[in-house]
């Protein structure tokens, strides 16, 4: 029997990697022993094995790249897709037989690609939701498990004419490099071929007159064959395109290229092959390639940086980690799979290393870097008891992490699905767009053929020809099909770079029409957390006494009142009263006797509660403060008067301005009492306010708000806040709050900074103008465009120069909004 593990390197006998000394995993296959690196190659290995499926390791290469299972060629290979082992790395599990993947994809080059797949899934069935990236060229599916099988997924992707795999960032990086370096290669081809055949053709547009014929003749015939790498190998994509369009029994934007390419051509090589002094236009052809693909390729461009920042985010969680099975018995460390982690389970990350999963520090002191997260530049300190998320990266010293939540389950893998659906799930316009898409394209073939007949019977079959395909050329509806997802797309990137997760696809749309925002308080506007603002003091009272005392008497209490109250600077004394017989009356106060005091009884808490034994209180400590007053006294009266407040948020007055200055209405709406909530709507100059809201009330409010004709953002964080989010035209929630009010707003908010909301509405009024011009520039063009090439006043090179310039400048005005 022969083992791998004898030879001198042995490599992973299913990834291909080099094998680490240490590890010795092996896997049996047809009676030979072999070597794998990892318990995940093993595991799979051997679920491929016992599945049956074991010819797959005789059918592939034997560079295997890193994990990769076997690209999908053929149905038995696509089955390796269903074993649970396979899965256990990329798929979720929603319910008994729900289960959700996220895809990556190739062959996508333009919206219409996207409106395509996702129809073809949805008609599987099973499939349950489909919802494609065009940003990020990412599907996310969920199908029942019991109707059918991920393999069928993939398998119907593929005979749309794309390609579907699970996702994989590092393996999606590769794709895409590739599908970069081709693109830019048939660009480069069609380039230089351009460039020749404009070399050969400007003497005849100058001198064709004074040519001799047969050296016009081998001009054109040069031409032909310069583009022929053109038509053969840089054109492709649109022929590719089109032959789709057609297996799937619809119209895209490919058509009319694909036609239109194929008729200069074919027109002019049978008018060379003719001898037609006329009619020979393989410059166009080149030329109208060479724009095309220009215009494609800057379309991925900014495609792809609009997409940037949730690539960032996938890619922050490591594949392995360093776990510390025996802890806290021994520190004995060992390499392991993320993805295979258990909740309670205990790892170590270094200084330098990214965090690998929600949890909790056992031990350790260190910085963490939230940033990428939060939007926050400063380090944020850890230590024993602080919470630390997937993603953030460990600057300072190693920390011993308790594992809580790992992959989707984390806060990283939630943000991720938000910005997966706000990129993926389209606005009322795209929608609108994608259905008309192909009615776009018929009618335009139907103009063209019109067009057409018109010319023939009033010219003759040259002429007819080719204002026909400068008809076909120029009406392309590259621009029109870009101007709203690139501007969203965009939009969406910058924002999500800033800490802000536009959640669906309607809220930028919405937020750019909102004139009233109504706001929650308790964790949103404020703290949530008492401070004390000021100390009233009786005559003959020391503050260094007073927060003495009340901080020997709430050392003992977790109440928030006396958590306020132990933040206080220490007065010198405090640390030498020492109460006894301590009595805390739940709802009430503490009381209780120092040593060297005369035995005398001090009282904090409520007024009635002091005021049993203080007495009267005298005019000096009377106060109509809003907030909460914590009463101080013994038996020969009152001492103090400690006034508390919850403390609003940094940056909020900022945000209450500037909104004001959008020329926005801002409603308080709290469950709070009325004297609480008017403090607050009193300090911050809103506009109006409602206290003691039931979550009932504060549903029957916006929806009054609502019927007299406002556009209503609704702002929260609590679990009473869900319904009021889900019932306002559009919700921001903050990513502090509850679970239940996060999953049901529209935009969420990463960090706790309250001033990124007027840049939220400013930004979603600058996407909605940069859609209109948009729009208003691709509609513009075609209105002007159609009729001139219609009438004969447009050439094939004109009409490629002018399409492709109009593509181009919707991408590059949508690319605007990428600048802070």
């Amino acid at each position: 029997m022969k083992n791998q593990t004898e030879h001198a390197s042995p490599t992973c006998f299913h990834c291909g990697l080099d094998v680490p000394a240490s590890v010795d995993l092996p896997v049996v296959f047809e009676g030979e022993t072999h070597s794998t690196c990892c318990v995940g190659c093993q595991a799979v290995a051997e679920s491929i094995i016992a599945a049956g499926l074991g010819s797959y390791y005789h059918r592939r290469t034997a560079d295997a790249e890193r994990a990769a299972l076997p690209p999908p060629d053929v149905l038995e290979q696509l089955k390796l897709y269903d074993l649970p082992d396979v899965q256990a790395e990329f798929v979720e599990t929603r319910s008994e037989h729900e289960r959700e993947a996220v895809l990556m994809l190739g062959g996508v080059t333009c919206a219409a690609c996207v409106w395509l797949i996702e129809q073809q899934l949805l008609r599987l069935d099973g499939v349950l939701r489909a919802e494609v990236n065009y940003s990020t060229l990412r599907a996310r599916v969920a199908w029942d498990n019991s109707r059918v099988a991920l393999s069928d997924i993939l398998l119907c992707v593929r005979r749309t004419g794309y390609e579907a795999a699970p996702y994989d960032a590092n393996k999606l990086e590769v794709q895409a490099q590739a599908e970069r370096r081709q693109a830019l290669t048939r660009l480069w081809v069609a380039g230089l071929a351009m460039m020749q055949v404009m070399m050969y053709i400007i003497p005849v547009y100058l001198y064709g007159g004074e040519i001799e014929p047969w050296f016009l003749w081998i001009l054109h015939w040069a031409n032909m064959i310069l583009t022929l790498p053109v038509m053969f190998y840089s054109a492709v994509p649109f022929f590719k395109g089109a032959w789709r369009d057609m297996k799937n029994r619809r119209l895209g934007m490919d058509t009319p290229v694909a036609l239109a390419i194929s008729a200069a051509f074919g027109a002019s090589f049978v008018a060379l092959v003719l001898g037609y002094e006329r009619g020979i236009y393989f410059d166009s052809v080149s030329m109208f390639v060479f724009l095309l693909l220009g215009g494609r390729y800057l379309e991925q461009m900014a495609r792809r940086k609009a997409g940037d920042a949730a690539e960032r985010l996938v890619k922050l969680v490591p594949a392995f980690c360093h776990r510390l099975p025996a802890y806290p018995d021994t520190a004995q460390m060992e390499e392991a799979v993320v993805a295979r982690l258990q909740s309670g389970e205990v790892v170590l990350v270094k200084a330098g290393e990214v965090v690998p999963v929600d949890g909790e520090v056992l031990s350790g002191e260190s910085e963490v870097n939230e940033a990428i997260l939060t939007g926050e530049s400063l380090p944020v300190a850890k230590y024993a008891g602080s919470a630390v998320t997937a993603g953030t990266l460990n600057i300072g010293s190693p920390l011993v992490v308790r594992v809580s939540e790992t992959g989707s389950g984390t806060r990283l893998g939630h943000i991720v699905r938000l910005l997966d659906r706000a990129l993926a799930e389209k606005p009322r316009m795209v929608e609108l767009a994608d259905r008309h898409a192909s009615s776009f394209v018929l009618g335009l073939l139907l103009l063209s053929a019109v067009v057409f007949g018109v010319w023939l019977y009033l010219a003759d079959f040259e002429t007819a020809w080719w204002i026909t395909v400068s008809l076909l050329v120029v009406t392309c509806p590259c621009a029109l099909s870009l101007a709203t997802p690139a501007a969203l797309a965009a939009s969406t990137g910058r924002l999500a770079g800033e800490g802000v997760l536009i959640g669906r696809g309607h809220s930028l749309e919405t937020l750019a029409k909102v004139d009233t925002v109504v706001l929650d308080k308790t964790g949103t506007l404020t703290e949530g957390r008492l401070a004390v603002e000021n100390i009233l003091l009786a005559d003959g009272v020391s503050r260094e006494q007073a927060v003495a005392v009340a901080q020997a008497l709430e050392r003992q209490s977790e109440h928030p009142v006396a958590q306020a109250l132990m933040a206080l600077p220490a007065a010198g004394v405090s640390g030498s009263l020492q109460p006894r017989q301590t009595l805390n009356r739940v709802g009430h106060g503490m009381a209780a006797v120092f040593d060297g005091d005369g035995q005398e009884e001090w009282r904090i808490g409520r007024f009635s509660y002091v005021a049993e034994i203080a007495g009267r209180l005298p005019e000096s400590l009377h106060t109509e403060h809003a907030g909460t007053a914590v009463y101080l006294g013994h038996r020969r009266g009152f001492a103090a008067v400690f006034l508390l407040q919850d403390q609003i948020k940094n940056g909020v007055a900022d945000m209450v301005a500037a909104l004001h200055a959008q020329g926005l209405r801002l409603h308080l709406l709290s469950g709070d009492r009325e004297a609480a909530v008017q403090s607050v709507a009193r300090r911050l100059g809103l506009d109006a306010l409602r206290a003691e809201a039931a979550p009932e009330d504060k549903l029957a409010y916006v929806q009054d708000l609502q019927a007299q004709g406002r556009c209503v953002l609704m702002v929260g964080d609590g679990i009473n806040d869900a319904p009021v989010l889900a019932q306002a035209d559009v919700s921001l929630a903050v990513a502090e709050g509850a679970d239940v009010a996060r999953e049901g707003a529209d935009v969420l908010l990463i960090n706790s900074d309250m001033r990124i909301l007027p840049q939220l509405t400013a930004a979603a009024r600058r996407t909605r103008r940069i859609i209109r011009e948009n729009l208003w520039w691709a509609t513009a063009y075609n209105l002007i465009a159609v009729p001139l090439a219609a009438f004969g006043y447009v050439t094939p090179f004109v009409a490629a120069l002018g399409m492709s310039l109009s593509s181009l400048l919707v991408s590059a005005n949508a690319l605007r909004l990428l600048r802070k």
